[in-house]
């Protein structure tokens, strides 16, 4: 890959983010991301982070300290002709521990400009599947 890559569809900027991620390459990694000031992510832990320098410095902590591997699962996909919004599950596995974290409740959102789709937000948080049996199981009525 080099910093000219056209991603032609949503779907080949979500397969480059995770094969990045499985080769620790934070590099590779930030190929995947929008150019703009309001470029976003927001990791597992809460910590919000606004523009490519901090996203950047942040995977190179995260794969300068451990060795990860994600399973993703589609949940829901919506492709639009300028935005798409992805959402999934992942299980995470740090380093050579068989035992699997997760899973995490993830949305992307993919914008497509000049040079093809690009990753403009990903925002990542633990799942509480306590708290979603609870409400499926309370009758809501919307006002």
């Amino acid at each position: 890959m080099s910093g000219t890559t056209v991603f032609a569809l949503p779907d080949d900027v979500e397969r480059a983010f995770y094969e990045a991620i499985s080769e620790g390459d934070a590099d590779r990694m930030m190929l995947v991301w929008a150019e703009d000031d309001e470029t976003l992510c927001v990791h597992p832990t809460g910590v919000r982070l606004l523009g490519l320098l901090p996203i950047r410095e942040s995977w190179r902590s995260i794969f300068a300290n451990a060795r990860l591997r994600v399973q993703p699962e589609q949940v829901a996909h919506w492709n639009g002709t300028v935005i798409a919004v992805h959402h999934l599950t992942e299980i995470l596995f740090v380093g050579d521990d068989p035992s699997p974290h997760g899973p995490l409740y993830v949305t992307h959102i993919y914008v497509r400009g000049p040079h093809g789709w690009r990753l403009a937000s990903r925002h990542a948080s633990a799942a509480d599947d306590g708290h979603q049996a609870m409400a499926e199981a309370v009758p809501h009525t919307l006002h």
